[in-house]
């Protein structure tokens, strides 16, 4: 049973609203795909923080009019799910692992603000290393120089001691 225009209408804003506050969209076709399949891809989707929804087409492309993300109308076709995302990088990891296990659900693309993605951008943004590993390796780019400086400072006394346990022992063997 279809929507009457109230509902599309309440649809359209629900969606308009996630839009507003996303960085990214994914969209994929999950024709052939079981409920179950499904049902695990949305906790999953849940538990990243992605807004995941099957929506009609017609109603999606309502939905992004007029936002930057304008660009994936023309590639709204077919059964599709949505992604979206404030995470750029959430809904495509949530969605592209999901493909990985399940041949039936396949990345047709997604977008970026004013960028519009195929699937192998999308794959490649999935496979990217996230925020807090980037900043992990930033850091520990930067704590290198001045952990091996500290090392090096560390060695003179070290060295002097040993020096002085070396001739120490010497004159103990030369004593006795």
């Amino acid at each position: 049973m279809g929507l009457n225009l109230e509902e599309k209408k309440a649809v359209v804003a629900e969606v308009s609203a996630e839009v507003a506050g996303a960085q990214a969209i994914i969209l994929a076709e999950y024709r052939g795909m079981e409920v179950g399949d499904m049902t695990q891809l949305r906790a999953k989707a849940r538990g990243a923080g992605v807004y995941l929804r099957v929506l009609k087409n017609t109603l999606a492309r309502r939905a992004v009019a007029d936002t930057p993300f304008s660009g994936l109308a023309p590639h709204m076709v077919g059964p599709l799910a949505y992604g979206i995302s404030a995470d750029p990088m959430a809904a495509a990891k949530v969605l592209h692992e999901f493909a990985r296990g399940n041949e039936k659900f396949v990345i047709k693309g997604g977008a970026m603000a004013n960028l519009v993605m195929s699937s192998k951008d999308v794959a490649r943004l999935a496979t990217m290393p996230s925020r807090d590993e980037l900043i992990a390796k930033l850091l520990g780019t930067m704590q290198a120089p001045i952990a091996k400086f500290a090392r090096t400072l560390n060695e003179v006394p070290g060295k002097f001691v040993r020096t002085l346990a070396a001739v120490r022992d010497q004159r103990e063997k030369a004593a006795a």
